[in-house]
């Protein structure tokens, strides 16, 4: 039988570490993928007769009239954005 007040042995194996380690983070650069900082702003045209659907190429310059902005330059790129870059490029792809 054991004394009262004395303490069993830890088993070394199941010690709690000593160290923690903190994991490192780093910068996903810029681009056009999701989580990246996009490279420049990036616009595509409105239709003319108001509702609202878009039309034409992405350009990175505002193309006048009424137009949907979809990623501000240095900003994180969301799915949504990268969503609507797909789309853009897919309908692009099928015109040619």
């Amino acid at each position: 039988m054991a004394a009262r007040g004395s303490k069993p042995e830890q088993d070394k194996d199941t010690a709690a570490p000593t160290a923690t380690v903190r994991t490192q983070q780093y910068d996903a650069g810029v681009g056009w993928d999701i989580g990246q900082r996009a490279p420049e702003d990036a616009f595509r045209a409105l239709d003319g007769a108001g509702s609202g659907g878009v039309t034409g190429p992405v350009v990175h310059t505002h193309p006048g009239g009424y137009a949907r902005q979809i990623a501000v330059k240095g900003q994180t790129i969301t799915a949504g954005a990268r969503r609507e870059l797909d789309a853009a490029e897919a309908e692009q792809d099928g015109e040619a």
